[in-house]
Parts: C-alpha cells; structure tokens; sequence
C-alpha cells in the first residue's frame, strides 16, 4: 500500500520520469529512434532519467547507428560501459 501511494506521489511531481508500466521502453521511443539503436530486440530496458535524458540499456551497442540517431531527432548520445546509452533528447 505505501509503495502505490509513493509512487502516485513521485508521479505527481515528476509526471515524465515515473513510467506508468515497467518495460515502457518501446514507448519512451519514436519508431525511428527504435530502429537507428538495432531494433526492439536490441533494447533490453529504457527509462527517462530526466527531462531532457532517456537512459537505454542495449544488448549489442555496436548495432546502434550515432547518425541514424541523429536524423531521428536525437542532438546528442553519450555512451558508457556495459551497454547504457543515454540519449539527450530535450534541450
């Protein structure tokens, strides 16, 4: 009961960083964002960390296209061991 009533209140005050459902992933992502990091199979978890930040966890990161992303809308990708991608997608 209290995590429920936790959650409503962090999803209140954050609406974009709380995710409704776990495994929203496919969500958070355009189509062709989806596509330019290796497809859906290719994406094991994504999660907004911040307005501006969607952190995603790749299978293989060497099936990610940078300028795929980039024509997709995405000004900015920072990658960092073990798979994490952030994509900057705001200002």
């Amino acid at each position: 009961m209290f995590d429920k009533m936790q959650k409503a209140f962090w999803k209140a005050l954050t609406p974009d960083l709380v995710a409704d459902e776990p495994g929203q992933s496919a969500s958070i992502l355009g189509e062709a964002v989806l596509a330019a990091l290796g497809g859906a199979r290719n994406v094991k978890s994504g999660q907004r960390v911040a307005l501006t930040r969607i952190r995603v966890e790749l299978a293989d990161v060497t099936r990610m296209d940078p300028q795929a992303l980039r024509a997709a809308g995405v000004p900015g990708i920072l990658s960092l061991p073990g798979g994490l991608v952030h994509l900057v997608v705001g200002l």
